[in-house]
């Protein structure tokens, strides 16, 4: 019966997608280095370990939002559900590797989102939590069936660096902020009743308004 274990081994955004992906280099090894896998049906839920690095004073106010003042810290600072990702396994016998597609957000109403922003640099703790259906052949060849037991896991530093040059590419110099509709039609009459030709000029506006 497999033994699946699973480490990984590098990150990096991949370019042109529909929406920011990151690719996960997954390594998968099989105990039983003989016995043919045909396919694994992979789940994986990813949790950020936030009480696993330092923050420095910049972290602490940009997170203000996430997790209060720092004086409380020890009781807000949890783990936190980043995201869950698919994969199918393609065919080996022994290890492979195999890019784990995790889709990636900047929507701030996404606690993941908040703090990935609020990070400046170094290291994200990650811990990826895996489960799925391995297809495999018996000793007579015939195929069996069994389940990954959720006690898989695999622990994973992502630089700071990965997340912010990923979404450099999907969205220059820009964030998404997704409002309420009666928020944005009120912002959208403010702009209109003023003549000004831009979003940003808007919002430049009425916090300069609040100065």
């Amino acid at each position: 019966m497999p033994d699946l274990n699973f480490q990984v081994e590098g990150a990096e955004a991949i370019a042109f997608a529909a929406s920011p992906l990151l690719a996960f280099k997954l390594h998968i090894t099989n105990a039983n280095a003989e016995e043919p896998i045909h396919s694994v049906a992979l789940r994986c839920q990813i949790q950020i370990e936030v009480t696993r690095r330092r923050y420095s004073p910049q972290d602490q106010e940009r997170l203000l939002d996430l997790f209060g003042e720092p004086e409380r810290w020890g009781q807000t600072l949890r783990n936190m559900l980043w995201t869950h990702a698919n994969t199918v396994v393609p065919p080996f016998t022994g290890s492979t590797i195999v890019d784990l597609q995790v889709p990636c957000t900047f929507d701030f109403n996404v606690a993941a989102a908040k703090y990935f922003y609020g990070v400046e640099d170094g290291e994200v703790p990650l811990n990826l939590m895996f489960s799925g259906t391995v297809f495999y052949a018996n000793d007579e060849g015939n195929l069996q069936v069994t389940q990954i037991p959720w006690d898989k896991e695999s622990r994973y530093r992502l630089p700071v660096s990965a997340w912010r040059e990923m979404m450099e590419i999907y969205y220059p110099n820009s964030a998404w902020l997704c409002l309420r509709q009666d928020v944005f039609d009120r912002l959208y009459q403010y702009k209109v009743k003023r003549g000004i030709p831009t979003w940003e000029q808007a919002l430049e506006k009425l916090l300069k308004d609040e100065e």
